[in-house]
């Protein structure tokens, strides 16, 4: 590669990062990710490998515990306060989307906002149901167990709604969401 065309990688790389801002700070992205692969690992072990299985589920309770804090108190557009909307706003958001209409958000769009809450408190249902079946004073209890598997089940369809909402915001936006939450950043437009 030429000096001449260094020159004008490195100018375009400069020009695309001024045209776009940061949105998703470090803990989130950290909290995204890991909470991905951790509830894969989880999944796969949990009847296989008991140590492993609860290990994870005691790190993503964690992991739950210190987002929700964050959602309190971290940046901007990880505050519950920026992304959690009134029922109607998620329904007129949802509509426009089936149209291919809806109002771009820098951060979570509403349904977005939505599917964060959602899956913040099935894995909160999760990790509880899981915790109780080490007492004793639910150890052996069937409908906990079936809680903890209904919840388990419930959240892998949250997880398949969610990906096609950031399928369907990526082709309707014209940006790449999955990109944003390793990078951080979005187009400022």
């Amino acid at each position: 590669m030429s000096t001449t065309d260094l020159a004008i990688a490195t100018n375009a790389k400069v020009e695309n990062r001024m045209r776009s801002i940061r949105v998703w700070d470090p803990f989130v992205r950290l909290f995204h990710w890991s909470l991905v692969g951790l509830f894969v690992f989880a999944f796969a072990t949990g009847d296989e490998w008991d140590a492993a299985h609860e290990l994870a589920g005691y790190v993503i309770a964690g992991l739950v515990g210190a987002r929700v804090i964050w959602g309190l108190v971290g940046s901007r557009h990880a505050r519950f306060s920026d992304f959690v909307h009134r029922p109607s706003t998620i329904l007129a958001y949802l509509r426009d989307s089936v149209f291919l209409k809806a109002k771009r958000y820098v951060g979570h769009n509403p349904a977005g906002g939505a599917m964060v809450i959602a899956l913040l408190a099935m894995i909160a249902i999760i990790a509880g149901s899981g915790y109780a079946m080490t007492t004793d004073m639910f150890w052996g209890a069937d409908w906990v167990e079936e809680v903890h598997e209904a919840a388990v089940y419930s959240t892998l369809v949250l997880i398949a709604l969610h990906v096609g909402g950031v399928v369907l915001a990526s082709l309707e936006h014209g940006e790449n969401l999955v990109r944003a939450m390793f990078t951080g950043r979005k187009r400022a437009d």
